[in-house]
């Protein structure tokens, strides 16, 4: 298959590095331009939950005008809109788009530019990954990835291109209701994401802390009623047990949103715990821990802005 990893920072090179190595004429794009010279010198190295291993594959800084089978946009949810922008020219009949993000709202986006039929929305469960170095990155774990169509269509597309995951050594599948899968997502995500960025601690250490955590616990739960209350069928019906299982997997990760600050860069939390105030708003409900939550780290932002420490990529 010929694919382009469109936003190839740490979770996108785990998907370039595998399906590389599995066969696929892989092609990475990203805006960083020293890691997209570091891979076409020394190729993109992957390492932790899913071994060490270093992929030679083509890497460019925009997207190449040559159409795709799949393009992956795995760009974070401030580049979407841009992203979206450039799949034109790696277009045709046959090509499917795969985006996989943190939080909700960026499928939207991307439908508006090029339609929903081709669209198919992923959800990336428990990876801790961060970009170590130009060309080389790491992740804690390798829970799952799950595909579907976008706005309820056939899921045939998906599992066809779930197939092209799992063979290539992930825990991939399709499933028809993708919507309550990224809420499942997201509730471990809202758990997290903004309690570390503000107190500096990582999975592991929010989860055993004695205030931090009850703090953890109360976002997840005020997300699930959110997520009931829009009436999604979720796996689970104890929000708290679903986050600790989620935390003990990866204790030493930091979540994108505190790398991020730590970066001086516009995090995530706007479409991660900021979501479920938007959501819990559409529904007639509040939702006051996370909309705490996204302030503070939304203040916080704008003081590292000012004076970033250079840091991971996610």
């Amino acid at each position: 298959m010929n694919l382009c990893i469109l936003g190839c920072g740490a979770m996108g090179s785990i998907y370039a590095t595998l399906l590389a190595e599995a066969g696929h004429e892989v092609t990475a794009v990203d805006r960083n331009a020293e890691h997209v010279a570091a891979i076409n010198a020394r190729g993109l190295r992957v390492h932790g939950a899913s071994g060490d291993r270093t992929a030679t594959i083509r890497a460019l800084a925009q997207a190449p005008a040559e159409p795709m089978d799949l393009v992956v946009c795995a760009a974070k949810a401030a580049g979407v809109a841009d992203a979206a922008q450039a799949l034109g020219p790696m277009l045709s009949d046959r090509t499917l788009v795969l985006t996989i993000q943190n939080g909700l709202g960026s499928a939207d986006r991307i439908a508006e530019v090029i339609g929903p039929d081709r669209l198919l929305v992923g959800v990336a469960q428990g990876f801790g990954a961060s970009l170590q170095a130009p060309g080389v990155a790491h992740h804690n774990d390798m829970k799952a990835l799950r595909f579907g169509p976008y706005a309820g269509r056939s899921t045939t597309e998906a599992e066809r291109i779930a197939k092209v995951w799992a063979d290539a050594g992930f825990d991939a599948a399709a499933v028809s209701d993708i919507a309550a899968m990224q809420w499942e997502k997201l509730i471990c995500n809202v758990a997290y994401s903004a309690p570390c960025a503000i107190t500096g601690l990582t999975v592991g250490q929010v989860l055993a802390h004695p205030h931090v955590s009850k703090l953890s616990a109360a976002a997840a739960q005020e997300a699930y009623e959110v997520a009931l209350a829009q009436g999604l069928a979720l796996r689970f019906d104890d929000p708290v047990i679903e986050i600790q299982d989620f935390g003990r997997r990866m204790p030493d990760a930091r979540p994108s949103v505190h790398l991020d600050l730590l970066a001086g860069r516009v995090s995530e939390v706007g479409v991660i715990n900021g979501a479920v105030v938007a959501k819990a708003a559409e529904a007639g409900l509040r939702a006051p821990v996370n909309e705490t939550l996204t302030t503070l780290v939304q203040s916080l932002e704008e003081t590292s802005r000012t004076s970033p420490v250079p840091q991971q990529d996610r």
